[in-house]
């Protein structure tokens, strides 16, 4: 419709156009779909949905609406304030060169940044093979045996390593040794994950504290390889020490210094970890970056995180899939070995096609190229009257004991653009990297030199330098050595092996993914925008507070905004995903109870339909996980609730519930729910993954939860990458607040300590959620959540007659998500929902999260993103899937030979010159619903998972060791 020529010029300038565009549905779809469902209006909807008892008492006080440019040029202005000197701090995070090739089509493409967790196989081939490469490229570097396919970050990856070992070590002791030159940020995170299970951290300062430590009796020891000072200590003889202990050596390691030093799977290590930061993906003040963990293969079952293995698929061609840990949370729940249920696929992807593109010289030359600038700066600082502590050799950092001068030379090298790091009050440390150039040497050589010095030049110091690491701990072992790593080192070659891995892939750019609790909604580009812009990308996270005004003003205005949307009273942005958010909140609470002297408080009361990483996250935090009983609709079970609080009251610290439900419903109990917590002495956790339901029409904090995580890669628009970055922030009420983590090491002393490496965590990617609130206003994330709302029931009432949705309210509506009853096919046609999930793929589909919370089912959450007409073909692909089954139940096709059964169909095998199926090449391909120029093919044929846990390969291998 043309605007009126005399329109207000308000109108004109349209500050709300981002709703718009942000939700799918128009007005007149809007109305279409009421009028399926049999409501007159979308707020009759909503009320009718939403109990008047929750309903939120006032909107929440956000700035206005604005429009995509706008909100761009207020970020930007926000981004400026940050001040980029050159760091030279080190500590686990350097400057890189993200390669442009990888940047714009890995970084900036949504085909990798809009795909989610490959529990789906068929469709995650690409992003499978890239993550094959990470695990190979660390396992060849480490030479150790098995990685994963990354962790949160190194600090938390240390952590893990520690549990990991205490689970599987002979050691009956409760002791760790931590060396005191491991990054600091490595160390305080440690001490938060030990203290509540009981273990004993205890630091070695000195080389006589580290022997004996290693002399008394320990679980396990970890070392940093080089340490954070800069020297390279040789670990074999203390590898010995601690294995006659019967305890775990873990070392966390440099992967671009292995190119060069002695790997500590040639020593003897037992677990492996670090960062893969340096290799693409920029500082981002802290994060997103894909952090490893490598170990002994006797260690795999109990390994933390993801693990891509290969297998075979029903063509029996090589295929990839998730192994041994996938969802183990949700199967073994408190017995769990982690709460982590993701990754940080996306930045792992990164560092793997970093190694890709360079291969093994490649990085050799960029590692070689480092340790000869330190070995230069050395030689400059020596000239110069300053001995740098290279006795134990060095690669890419010096020390220096600067005594009385050290904050006149930090002081100084601020005033000519340089930031220097103080280690022990009284040295000075300098880290080098790939992005360190000759003029920063002269730089830092004007730093040092004294009053009537000469500053010395590179050229005098740069024929036959000699690297600063020992002879004896020299890598001569071989590494990379896999094609893949020595084939696509042209950017042609690169650009169509990037091509060639996402076109295996379905994500979000080619269709809707409908994944219950996963609310995979649009990641708008004007919301991604800001995350490569170098005031934000290239911030160093432990650079001082005045460079980093514009993250403060970021920090603080989305934790405001997050308040409003929550009801609550505080917020953190450091957990770097929602397992960690989890955790936090759940520290707090334990704190919180600590703090008046009840710390006996340690039964955390937790439905059997929770998420499983509620009762993984409570006995990390050192609570005993009870559970509670649901009623035949999928709600908490009151009367069974308020027996285990009157049977644990005295000891009762926290109850987790989901809310809306699990099974997609609002729980008209949950004021009641909350109030009989309060009353025996406990604090609600409400987790938050279902907030998109929620935001702007009710708020936890206000209907009487204590606590929430988010999930900013769910309701706030950072985009799922392939199963991380994700951020979770914990948010809490008033008396909570003083409880929320610290992090002393970012300058943050208070609370119960950090949960992640840096202070903000994936700071990097809070912009996304900055741009999204910010471009929606109050106004428009309300409509979002009723929107979401209205496509669940619309998808719900449309399917009815098709498939049952297995709970409702008691006027049969749903929340934001509908569990749809697959169960009774099993014995009609012996169709199970996987098959359907399979069958999907044919008609361009991902599928509904399958066999979550009740087994056989599927659960449907559309989002508020999608069109109409997207809703529609989801449903008309349902339909006629329908229809397929019962052409199995009526005996057309045999129940071992369908298309549901032999889904999904690949190109080559509709192909093949012979076809011995009872249903047609068209059926199999899904024809009708497939128009040529938009059908999806799947790589692969249905995978074996069987096979590939039998059989497991965690690495690239030849195609000849599956046969």
């Amino acid at each position: 419709m043309l605007m009126p020529s005399n329109a207000p010029l308000g109108e004109l300038e349209n500050p709300s156009e981002f709703i718009a565009r942000h939700i799918g549905v128009s007005a007149t779809d809007e109305a279409h779909m009421l009028s399926v469902i049999g409501e007159a209006s979308r707020r009759a909807l909503i009320e009718g949905i939403v109990p008047r008892s929750i309903a939120r008492g006032q909107g929440m006080q956000l700035p206005p609406a604005t429009t995509e440019a706008a909100a761009l040029a207020e970020l930007k202005a926000i981004a400026q304030k940050n001040r980029l000197l050159k760091s030279f701090i080190g500590q686990g995070y350097y400057g890189t060169h993200t390669p442009g090739v990888i940047l714009r089509n890995v970084l900036e493409n949504p085909a990798w940044y809009t795909a989610y967790t490959p529990y789906q196989a068929e469709i995650s081939q690409g992003r499978m093979e890239a993550l094959i490469n990470f695990q190979t490229m660390v396992c060849d570097l480490t030479a150790m045996p098995i990685a994963n396919a990354s962790m949160l970050d190194e600090a938390t990856a240390a952590a893990e390593a520690m549990t990991l070992a205490r689970r599987t070590v002979k050691s009956a002791s409760n002791v760790f040794v931590v060396a005191g030159d491991c990054h600091p940020q490595t160390i305080e995170v440690i001490r938060t994950r030990a203290k509540p299970l009981g273990i004993e951290v205890v630091l070695a300062n000195s080389a006589q504290e580290w022997e004996e430590r290693l002399a008394d009796d320990h679980f396990a020891v970890l070392a940093q390889y080089p340490a954070t000072s800069g020297r390279i200590d040789d670990l074999r003889a203390d590898v010995e020490k601690v294995h006659a202990k019967q305890a775990a050596f873990i070392v966390a390691a440099d992967l671009l210094a292995l190119t060069l030093i002695v790997p500590p799977g040639e020593f003897g290590a037992d677990i492996v970890v670090g960062t893969t930061q340096r290799f693409g993906m920029p500082m981002g003040a802290g994060g997103p970056h894909a952090a490893y963990l490598a170990c002994r293969d006797e260690y795999k079952r109990s390994m933390p995180g993801r693990l891509v293995g290969v297998s075979v698929d029903a063509h029996g061609n090589p295929a990839y899939r998730l192994a041994l840990q996938t969802r183990e949370q949700h199967i073994r729940r408190e017995k769990a070995t982690s709460n982590i249920c993701t990754a940080q696929v996306l930045p792992a992807v990164i560092a793997s096609m970093y190694a890709v593109y360079h291969g093994p010289q490649g990085l050799k030359r960029i590692a070689q190229r480092v340790a000869s600038y330190t070995a230069i700066l050395a030689q400059g600082l020596e000239q110069l009257g300053w001995q740098a502590r290279t006795g134990q050799g060095a690669f890419d950092t010096l020390s220096l004991h600067t005594g009385a001068a050290t904050q006149a030379l930090v002081a100084k090298g601020l005033e000519l653009g340089a930031n220097l790091r103080v280690y022990f009050d009284e040295y000075i440390c300098i880290s080098l990297d790939e992005t360190t150039t000759r003029d920063d040497l002269q730089l830092l050589w004007t730093i040092f030199a004294k009053p009537g010095q000469t500053v010395p030049d590179v050229a005098n110091f740069e024929k036959g330098v000699e690297p600063l690491i020992p002879q004896t701990l020299r890598r001569t072992s071989a590494y990379l050595t896999h094609p893949v790593f020595n084939s696509h080192h042209s950017e042609t070659g690169m650009l169509r092996y990037i091509r060639a891995l996402s076109d295996k892939d379905l994500a979000l750019d080619r269709s809707m993914i409908p994944l219950g609790s996963c609310t995979m909604k649009l990641n708008a580009t004007s919301e991604m925008i800001p995350i490569t812009w170098p005031e934000f990308a290239n911030m160093h996270p432990f650079a001082p507070a005045d460079q980093r005004q514009g993250y403060r003003e970021l920090d603080e205005q989305l934790r405001a905004w997050l308040c409003q949307a929550t009801g609550y009273a505080g917020v953190s942005l450091q957990p770097n995903a929602g397992s960690q958010g989890e955790y936090a909140g759940l520290l707090a609470i334990k704190a919180w109870h600590e703090s008046r002297g009840e710390g006996h408080r340690n039964i955390c009361l937790i439905p059997s339909s929770a998420h499983g990483t509620n009762p993984a996250s409570a006995q990390m935090a050192g609570l005993q996980v009870v559970v509670t009983q649901c009623d035949e609709n999928g709600n908490v079970d009151m009367a069974d609730l308020q027996a285990r609080c009157e049977q644990h009251s005295a000891n009762l610290a926290a109850v987790m519930i989901t809310y809306p439900s699990t099974h997609g419903v609002f729980e008209t109990t949950v004021r009641e729910l909350c109030e009989l917590v309060h009353r025996h002495g406990g604090r609600v956790y409400v987790d938050g993954a279902n907030m998109n339901a929620l935001v702007g029409v009710a708020a936890p904090g206000e209907f009487g939860g204590d606590v929430s995580h988010l999930n900013l890669h769910k309701t706030f628009c950072i985009p799922h990458g392939g199963g991380g970055p994700g951020v979770g922030p914990v948010c809490v009420v008033e008396d909570l607040v003083p409880f929320l983590p610290g992090h002393a090491t970012g300058g943050v002393s208070s609370g119960v300590g950090a949960i992640s490496a840096a202070p903000l965590g994936n700071a990097a990617v809070l912009p996304i959620s900055w741009m999204y609130i910010r471009m929606m206003g109050a106004e428009g994330l309300t409509h979002a959540t009723e929107v979401a709302i209205l496509s669940a029931n619309y998808i719900s009432q449309r399917l009815a007659g098709h498939y049952p949705t297995l709970y409702a309210s008691a006027n049969g509506h749903v929340a934001h998500e509908c569990i749809l009853d697959l169960r009774g096919f099993k014995e009609t046609s012996g169709v199970m929902a996987e098959d359907v999930a399979k069958r999907l793929m044919d008609y361009g589909f991902h599928a509904p999260t399958l066999s979550f919370p009740v087994a056989n089912t599927l659960m449907v959450e559309p989002t508020e993103s999608e069109t109409l007409a997207e809703l529609d073909r989801f449903i008309d692909a349902m339909i006629a899937i329908r229809e397929e089954i019962r052409l199995v139940e009526n005996g057309t096709w045999p129940r071992d030979d369908n298309p549901l059964k032999n889904a999904p169909h690949t190109a080559a095998s509709v192909l093949k010159s012979a076809w011995n199926h009872p249903y047609s090449r068209e059926v199999a391909a899904a024809a009708a619903a497939n128009p040529v120029n938009t059908k999806y093919w799947p790589s692969v044929g249905r995978v074996d998972n069987v096979y590939g846990d039998r059989n497991l390969f965690c690495s690239c291998v030849p195609v000849s060791e599956l046969a």
